[in-house]
């Protein structure tokens, strides 16, 4: 099983739209070691992340954080090591649109 290490994604999400960040690609698995959350404005924000197995609908039951607070000019690490099967899908949301999120780790093929 060839593991190939990287960036798995990385997006500057619209003010309070739900935006996906990285979706596992058919017959892979994926590892993700951490998430880095960058606040690019001299503002308090706010940030979710959510967990979609298969890409299903948003529920309440995805999050695995919500309304969490990244100061202004700084960042949050996320050090997480979440698995993933194929076509499961991270989305992120944040207050502005002053935020960029980043994920690292493994693809398994």
């Amino acid at each position: 099983m060839p593991t190939n290490y990287k960036v798995l994604g990385q997006v500057a999400t619209a003010a309070t739209t739900a935006t996906t960040l990285y979706t596992v690609p058919s017959a892979t698995e994926a590892v993700v070691s951490s998430i880095i959350i960058a606040n690019r404005d001299s503002a308090s924000a706010t940030f979710d992340i959510a967990i979609r197995p298969n890409g299903a609908t948003l529920a309440n039951e995805h999050y695995i954080a919500k309304n969490i607070t990244v100061g202004a000019s700084d960042s949050t690490v996320l050090t997480i090591g979440v698995t993933l099967d194929a076509a499961d899908v991270i989305t992120v949301n944040a207050s502005t649109a002053n935020l960029t999120f980043s994920a690292y780790g493994s693809q398994i093929s």
